[in-house]
């Protein structure tokens, strides 16, 4: 019998890459969460299309309620869930105090309990089950400190302490915990990404600054990470450091006051020091 993955974040981006790379392994029933039904029912169908056995439930992964429904309806259809990918989350760019309280509650909300609401309402099922896979999409954002990225970077250094914590905890109760750390992708983040400023101009060069980094090459593509995560669902890997995340994170740990340096003089922009 087929196992079922449960994708959050899964209408676009890496959230569809994964669902696409899982289901032409041949081995998941795969159930698909977003805020956006149509494009979530267009991947579905997609998939459906090449024979695979998809679910789209819309969901908005920061109403537990809505959490709570996906998972009935995702077992009600497939009796079982033994893999959770929690990866719906929102970028977030400019200076500590120019962000509002809503801007602090959006980015929290859904990096950080949008995973704990899906985490919350799995674990009594893969408890039960004594078997799971919990996959957190992190970020290097969550290992090393970026000036400029404050709310972002806290929603991730608490992904990273989520994930770990539970790993360590976890692991003899045989459920697998692993974390995964991309740097930026070349992905949607442009549609949910909240950029502040000194003024206007300011927030308008810190938006234009993401799309330039994200036409750069060498940047991972959704496909990159969603290797990463098969990796480890297979592997069962604690963490998966992704392509070039892992010389972010090497300099870092060499140079930790330079790499300071180097992120607060690329996103400070029109700010002062």
């Amino acid at each position: 019998m087929a196992s079922t993955v449960l994708i959050t974040g899964a209408s676009q981006g890496i959230g569809k890459a994964t669902a696409e790379l899982f289901a032409s392994k041949g081995e998941y029933n795969i159930v698909l969460a977003a805020r956006q039904p149509d494009r979530l029912e267009a991947v579905a169908q997609d998939l459906q299309k090449l024979g695979h056995s998809a679910l789209a439930v819309p969901t908005d992964v920061r109403d537990p309620d809505q959490v709570q429904a996906l998972v009935q309806k995702a077992l009600d259809r497939f009796g079982s869930i033994d893999v959770l990918i929690n990866n719906a989350g929102r970028y977030i760019s400019g200076p500590a105090d120019k962000f509002s309280l809503e801007d602090w509650h959006k980015t929290i909300d859904l990096n950080l309990w949008g995973y704990i609401h899906t985490i919350h309402a799995l674990l009594p099922h893969f408890l039960q089950r004594g078997s799971g896979t919990i996959v957190n999409l992190s970020s290097i954002g969550g290992k090393v400190p970026i000036a400029y990225l404050v709310p972002y970077s806290t929603s991730k250094f608490a992904v990273t302490g989520l994930t770990e914590s539970l790993h360590a905890e976890l692991a003899p109760k045989g459920i697998h915990v692993c974390g995964i750390y991309p740097n930026l992708i070349k992905s949607s983040l442009m549609e949910r990404a909240i950029f502040r400023g000194i003024d206007d101009e300011d927030a308008q060069a810190r938006r234009e600054q993401l799309n330039m980094v994200l036409k750069v090459p060498v940047v991972e593509k959704p496909e990159d990470v969603a290797k990463a995560i098969w990796d480890a669902v297979k592997h069962k890997k604690s963490e998966v450091v992704v392509g070039s995340a892992n010389l972010s994170q090497a300099s870092y740990r060499l140079f930790p006051g330079l790499m300071q340096w180097v992120f607060r003089k690329t996103f400070q922009l029109k700010d002062s020091v």
